[in-house]
């Protein structure tokens, strides 16, 4: 309780009203599948669009696994794609990748599938790796194919002069930082070069007359010659207006294997692996490093860089610029070819990334993910544990050949990890595939071996118009339920059962169902898409596959997620409270508010908010022993709203002279 010590006015805030819940959001999805290019063990990230998930997964083109003899549809681009155009507004991503060196236990070696390439040519030896530079694709896929464009770059001259007290001209150093790479020339009065430039490292040494700190230019396979500078040379031994001192910098510019995706450029990249600047490296190799300092780095930086040992120092890093622009343009820097004459093109080269693949198709394992002990990196569907606002799951295409004896089992699994993911989190929603080409009596039968209130099966694949080949083709179902999920709760509410809606993407489906075929199907929970002469193709089912009939629709159990993840997020300010009367009073007022609030918009059944609803906190609901054990018990009870399933109208004839 506030203090008072001295006379005078005090004036405090206080608060009337009870505390507010906010309703939180359920259109927010997980996808996880197979893709094009993308992280892998990386935390997802929010997607709001389909250009945005195809700069970081790629594109929508087909998927060439190793052990199929033939491509996979993407079905996550396809799936993406479907969930935006549904209505959906936010997403997470998972990619599966399985390498091919994959084993039982789901180890595999280090950047199997990534595209790369050598500097400055490719080691005759794989395992000497100590004098070469290796360049990779930060992940796998084909996509990483793609080309580095390596330009060396001369800056501005460092070297100039001034006069000390008696009059006599001193060299002085500019913008240089120890380890830069240097290239030191020498020009007569009429400025033309007089000696063949070379290139050296900048560093700091000790000056035995003065016993300051001066700036040495060493290079070990130059000899000093006149008043060239060589290996350990002060500036003492360079005369400005005759020698001239630039920095030699890198710039990378990353070329996609697609034409139409842009390219990525970073500029001067110094070439010393030590290099630091305000106390932090900052060389190309560090810029590039396998794992980057932050998140946003980790998924936007196209390429890793390693160097061998060898190849660490700057010095050693410009004879390997040499030695490749030699094998792969063709130009000889440094000796035929001057960096000051040379143009940006004569002292470019291109290195080529291959050998990047797709890998073999994702199996269960790589679906359930693992979480990393060394970085705590997470993959599968694991990796969405940690993401709270996700409210519906799916892995669009993972049932893609389930009746197919040498995958069912893992197509079968997948569906079992939604159904436990999602009742293990909770607050979300499993959307389950049926198989694609499936007949009635198989999808009863994949039907039969779940049950779950946490889960809806749907039935049969879309048809749609394939943006990628021009072509009809038949995608999951996951994505346009998703979406059509998100644009029912934004246009009425989750409340609603997310049915009789149109699915604008499709022109057809796998089936053409009739209300006999669906009059076997609905009972048992297979949600069925139909067509409507005059009003369309429809999602015509709202029902979860759970046994237990209190939750047999999707928009009730959906609801109950709704107000179960809001009260959980509204009431967290109430823990460590005094447990009495006084906060007994403030969570009923919080809850009654927020519920009375949902009757108004129809959510609840009910003419009077007493019939819709009842809170209940008070020693009722709460023994002795849940007090002194710290715990507070509130009731609530809602009477939510249930589809209109079957809508029933009793015509009869009626007589003009009898009343009723």
């Amino acid at each position: 309780m506030p203090e008072y010590l001295a006379p005078g006015v005090y004036v405090e805030e206080t608060s009337f009203r009870s505390k507010s819940i906010e309703g939180v959001s359920t259109t927010t999805t997980g996808l996880i599948g197979p893709a094009r290019y993308g992280p892998v063990d990386l935390e997802p990230d929010l997607i709001t669009s389909l250009p945005e998930f195809e700069r970081v997964y790629g594109d929508g083109r087909r998927l060439e696994f190793l052990d199929l003899p033939e491509l996979m549809d993407n079905y996550l681009w396809h799936a993406v794609r479907a969930f935006f155009e549904e209505g959906g507004k936010r997403l997470y991503i998972v990619r599966t990748f399985r390498p091919e060196s994959a084993d039982a236990a789901g180890g595999a070696k280090e950047f199997d599938g990534h595209s790369f390439g050598w500097l400055p040519s490719t080691p005759p030896d794989p395992a000497d790796t100590d004098d070469f530079i290796k360049v990779l694709a930060r992940f796998p896929g084909v996509m990483g194919d793609m080309r580095v464009r390596i330009t060396i770059r001369v800056g501005q001259n460092v070297l100039g002069s001034l006069k000390d007290d008696a009059g006599v001209v001193m060299p002085t150093i500019g913008a240089l930082l120890p380890g830069d790479i240097v290239w030191i020339t020498a020009r007569d009065d009429k400025n033309v070069l007089t000696e063949t430039g070379a290139a050296y490292q900048a560093t700091r040494q000790v000056d035995n007359a003065s016993g300051r700190e001066v700036w040495a230019f060493v290079n070990p396979t130059v000899a000093p010659s006149g008043r060239r500078p060589g290996a350990g040379s002060p500036p003492d031994d360079l005369m400005p207006g005759v020698h001239r001192i630039q920095v030699v910098t890198m710039t990378l510019t990353v070329i996609p294997s697609d034409p139409e995706a842009p390219t990525a450029v970073w500029s001067d990249l110094p070439l010393d692996a030590e290099h630091e600047r305000l106390g932090v490296r900052d060389a190309f190799t560090e810029r590039f490093a396998a794992q980057p300092t932050n998140l946003a780095l980790a998924r936007s930086l196209p390429i890793i860089i390693r160097a061998g040992d060898n190849r660490r120092s700057g010095l050693a890093v410009f004879r390997a610029l040499q030695e490749a622009a030699t094998t792969l343009a063709g130009t000889q820097l440094g000796t035929q070819l001057d960096l000051l004459t040379s143009t940006d093109d004569q002292r470019s080269f291109d290195l080529r990334l291959e050998g990047g693949n797709d890998g073999v198709r994702p199996k269960a394992e790589q679906y359930e993910g693992d979480t990393s002990l060394d970085t705590t990196r997470k993959t599968g569907l694991r990796a969405f544990e940690d993401i709270e606002d996700i409210s519906i799951v799916a892995a669009p295409g993972s049932t893609y050949g389930i009746d197919d004896e040498a995958y069912q089992d893992d197509a079968k699994t997948i569906v079992n990890l939604l159904i436990s993911h999602a009742e293990r989190m909770r607050y979300r929603i499993a959307v389950l595939d049926s198989g694609n080409a499936q007949t009635v009596q198989q999808v009863r039968a994949l039907r039969a071996k779940v049950d779950s209130k946490y889960a809806a099966l749907y039935y049969p694949w879309v048809r749609v118009l394939d943006p990628i080949t021009g072509r009809e083709n038949y995608l999951p179902p996951s994505g346009f339920v998703a979406g059509i999920y998100a644009r029912n709760d934004i246009d009425r509410g989750v409340w609603k059962a997310p049915a009789n809606e149109v699915v604008r993407l499709s022109i057809g489906f796998e089936q053409l169902l009739n209300k006999g075929q669906q009059d076997v199907l609905n009972p048992e929970g297979i949600n069925c898409f139909r067509f409507f002469e005059g009003r369309g193709y429809r999602l015509w089912g709202a029902r979860t596959i759970s046994s237990d009939p209190e939750w047999k629709y999707v928009n009730l159990r959906r609801y109950f997620i709704y107000l179960e993840r809001s009260i959980d997020r509204g009431t967290q300010w109430s823990v460590f409270e005094p447990n009495g009367e006084a906060l007994w009073a403030n969570v009923r007022r919080t809850i009654e508010d927020f519920l009375f609030n949902e009757w108004q918009m129809g959510a609840l059944l009910g003419e009077k908010p007493e019939r819709a609803f009842f809170v209940k906190c008070d020693r009722s609901t709460m023994t002795q022993n849940d007090l002194d054990n710290g715990r507070l018990v509130c009731l609530i009870g809602v009477a939510p709203l249930r589809p209109a399933e079957f809508v029933i109208f009793r015509i009869g004839q009626w007589t003009a002279d009898r009343r009723m």
